[in-house]
């Protein structure tokens, strides 16, 4: 894999991301790609937030990938540090390029290094592609997730 940058997100690239996010069914019914400024607020507190890492993939200058990943110590599992893997996305010219796997390499990486001990993430229900891409990397369909819309 080449060619590709990882990089901390900045206000530049949100335009990029929200477009990402917006582009599937699910993202077009919950995303406005036409009001950015919810997104930069929400990147503010982010970026202020060490515990937070929200990057992008960057090929030839053009922002193709996003996910946060967030770090959360706790108690159980006798105090340990895990990780939760959110928001990827790869742009659609650029699926099926290894970029997805190459931005998941990186989060379980960076969890390493920040002492986690457990890598986690959620998968809406309905994206079966996506519960198989992270199965054949490695990630367990051990829990069922709820959610509650507040």
């Amino acid at each position: 894999m080449s060619g590709f940058e990882i990089r901390p997100a900045t206000a530049a690239d949100l335009p990029a991301i929200v477009a990402m996010l917006a582009d599937d069914p699910l993202g077009a019914r919950r995303e406005s790609p036409a009001d950015l400024a919810p997104y930069r607020t929400a990147l503010d507190r982010l970026v202020a937030d060490p515990n937070q890492h929200v990057v992008v993939a960057v090929r030839d200058g053009r922002t193709v990938g996003t996910l946060q990943l967030t770090v959360v110590p706790g108690l159980s599992r006798r105090g340990s540090t895990r990780s939760i893997i959110e928001g990827v996305r790869v742009h659609g010219d650029e699926r099926g390029s290894g970029l997805g796997t190459l931005l998941i390499e990186w989060a379980v990486e960076e969890s390493r290094r920040q002492g986690c001990q457990l890598v986690q993430l959620t998968s809406d229900a309905t994206r079966v592609d996506a519960h198989r891409f992270y199965e054949r990397l490695g990630f367990e369909p051990s829990h069922l997730g709820f959610k509650l819309q507040l």
